[in-house]
């Protein structure tokens, strides 16, 4: 049976699509991206959409730009939002937001006022990560429905790249903000990885999508996803408690799936 065909009965169990390289990755996901967005402004009248950055977040938006199918969506009728965010200075080149806006949202015509950035570092909160995290938390929660039961809005895509060491967002293995259960979002303090202040969603607002799509490519993601999708518990491998109310898809290229086990996770045709 092929990843893609597997069961969902479970949706905390992801399926698992492998492409050839990192490039047809990109390209395949941002197709899927497009027709999901599609489907859910046929559907609902809008769409939302949790992005991420890092070398893939950032290279399915660029295919998405290069993508003569992205006049298929109505960008008028699109909410963005972010999963993490560098708590870093308004329009510096190692903020998501500002890496996005190179990528496809200069090119596109999104209403400004749908790409909901996380705040920035100097400004209304100055340098307190906490309190930029709480206005971020409000502003979920006035664009949440009457009928979700976390306050943030039922996201019809999140996305989330893949760390070397199995974060997602700015959830670190056993770091606090991969413990919380009651906030949606939360100053991260101290990250591993650099720069040290960021704002992050939280499992709970994660697990609130409809869809969740994890993605990694390249030799360095191998063991991370070897080990997530092996089901070790989210403090130690945060990438494992991140899934969707009705989908969990890993999107890979071959590279990053090396060493998954191949009786249970078969490249996929591509």
């Amino acid at each position: 049976m092929r990843a893609e065909e597997r069961s969902e009965v479970d949706v905390s169990t992801p399926q698992v699509v492998v492409h050839r390289d990192k490039e047809l990755m990109a390209q395949a996901a941002a197709a899927r991206l497009i027709t999901k967005v599609v489907d859910a402004q046929a559907a609902r009248g809008s769409a939302s959409v949790v992005l991420t950055g890092g070398r893939n977040g950032n290279a399915l938006l660029a295919a998405l730009a290069r993508s003569p199918a992205r006049d298929a969506v109505d960008w008028a009728r699109l909410d963005l939002w972010w999963g993490d965010e560098r708590f870093l200075p308004e329009g510096d080149p190692e903020r998501n937001v500002t890496q996005a806006r190179e990528a496809l949202l200069d090119s596109v015509p999104v209403t400004p006022e749908r790409v909901h950035a996380m705040p920035a570092s100097g400004g209304r909160y100055g340098s307190d990560a906490d309190a930029a995290a709480e206005a971020y938390a409000a502003e979920l929660a006035a664009a949440a429905g009457a009928e979700d039961h976390v306050r943030v809005p039922s996201f019809d895509v999140l996305m989330l790249g893949v760390g070397p060491d199995t974060h997602v967002a700015s959830l670190f293995p056993e770091h606090p903000g991969v413990r919380e259960r009651s906030r949606t979002v939360v100053g991260v303090h101290g990250s591993p990885k650099p720069p040290p202040t960021r704002v992050s969603l939280t499992l709970p607002a994660i697990r609130a999508a409809r869809e969740v799509w994890l993605l990694a490519a390249g030799e360095d993601k191998a063991g991370a996803v070897a080990v997530a999708l092996s089901a070790p518990g989210e403090l130690q491998a945060p990438a494992s408690g991140a899934y969707g109310r009705s989908r969990t898809l890993w999107l890979l290229d071959r590279a990053a799936a090396a060493k998954l086990p191949p009786q249970l996770y078969p490249p996929a045709s591509s």
